[in-house]
């Protein structure tokens, strides 16, 4: 597997770089966008109040996107960052101040599902360096002022009213100057999943925010972050992407007497966080390294790595080729799990994976007709591959999930 890797620059409002980017990425976007059907999603209006009230300096900027690319109903929607359709990844996260304020972050996904885009911008008169995704969005980042932003996936199947995590945190790097900052906008515009959230200052000040769909935000000092909030909330996630192992070594790391920032940074690229399951949407697909004191910034990979900074950031174009490890049932005993993993476990490590299957193809069939109901026994046999279920589909059933939530905030 591989990923087309690019670094880019327009340190301007967005121009001709940001429209080829959407021509480039908009088809696989839109049909993403589109495939999730019309019954639970807002409309244009909606959308676009909602950006309005939650993020009204965003507008102008918005409106300048939609004009670049002309964009129709559908791109205007979802350039609103409204609602989008449920999405998941992994990743975990730290910070450390001792020799130097740094951010360090592993991005777990799928690499089909990457824009392997960096991205230098000034949209709104501040410079930003930031890892894009849902092509106005950010999956970590930092601002010339000094701000360092990332996220990790929350662990939690909920979906609700409020904004993709991506677009929430382009806000802050886009109109934040401090972490202060930042809390504030994290804890007032609502996300539509749950999420990890960490910012870091060049003054080393720290914040994590939980977000969540059905809970008010939680803010703590935590130095590090997997894919939970406190207590385990989906056991059988959790045994799969390893959250609370991960977590655990990130506790031990950061208790080292003596661990400087690039021993920090050097972690991230070995297991357990370190991972190597891409065919299953839980590869690391780079590790970012952030110093927002020193305006400075990394994104690596095993056999290579990529620097850039504020002062002399440079367009860039990596082939990355990633090694799988062979497609394997989640082991069950090999982690160091907390008790509310270990007493919740299956009785087989495919256990879980045969459970969602036949609860996604049931509640389909309650409001499915009698031919779609013969159809959905042949989609059940070819759910499961080789003892796992697709991320796909998780994704799919959690927007279904979502569209009650929509509906009751609807009426």
């Amino acid at each position: 597997m591989q990923l087309h890797f690019s670094a880019i620059s327009e340190p301007t409002l967005p121009g001709p770089k940001w429209q080829k980017l959407f021509n480039a990425y908009w088809p696989a976007y839109q049909a993403w966008f589109s495939s999730k059907g019309a019954a639970y999603t807002p409309d244009l209006k909606t959308s676009q109040d909602a950006l309005k009230y939650y993020m009204p300096e965003m507008w102008p900027t918005y409106e300048r996107l939609c004009a670049l690319v002309n964009a129709d109903e559908v791109a205007a929607r979802f350039l609103t960052g409204f609602q989008p359709p449920a999405y998941i990844s992994a990743c975990s996260q730290a910070v450390i101040t001792t020799d130097a304020v740094q951010l360090v972050r592993n991005y777990d996904y799928h690499p089909d599902l990457l824009e392997g885009t960096l991205l230098m911008s000034a949209w709104n008169g501040k410079k930003v360096i930031a890892n894009s995704d849902c092509l106005s969005g950010v999956l970590d980042g930092m601002n010339e002022d000094g701000l360092a932003i990332s996220l990790t996936f929350g662990g939690r199947k909920e979906v609700g009213q409020g904004f993709g995590i991506p677009f929430i945190l382009r806000y802050v790097l886009e109109f934040c100057s401090t972490v202060a900052e930042a809390v504030d906008v994290l804890t007032r515009v609502p996300s539509h999943m749950s999420y990890n959230v960490t910012a870091v200052d060049r003054t080393g000040a720290i914040k994590t925010v939980q977000l969540a769909p059905d809970k008010a935000p939680v803010v703590s000092d935590a130095l590090y972050t997997t894919n939970h909030q406190g207590a385990v909330d989906w056991p059988e996630n959790a045994l799969f992407n390893k959250t609370v192992e991960r977590a655990e070594f990130l506790d031990y790391k950061l208790s080292e007497k003596g661990l400087d920032a690039k021993q920090l940074a050097d972690a991230f690229l070995q297991p357990p966080l370190y991972n190597t399951r891409f065919t299953e949407g839980f590869g690391t697909l780079y590790t970012a390294i952030y110093r927002p004191a020193e305006g400075t910034m990394q994104i690596r990979w095993p056999n290579e790595e990529v620097s850039q900074s504020f002062t002399d950031f440079q367009e860039l174009y990596r082939l990355i080729q990633y090694t799988a490890s062979p497609a394997l049932a989640p082991p069950v005993q090999d982690a160091v799990l907390s008790d509310q993993v270990s007493n919740q476990q299956a009785n087989s490590s495919t256990a879980w994976q045969e459970e969602v299957a036949d609860d996604i193809v049931g509640g389909m069939a309650e409001a499915a007709t009698p031919a779609e109901k013969e159809r959905l026994k042949t989609l059940r046999k070819d759910m499961i591959h080789r003892g796992q279920i697709s991320w796909e589909i998780l994704a799919d059933y959690w927007s279904n999930i979502g569209k009650g939530y929509w509906e009751k905030w609807q009426k």
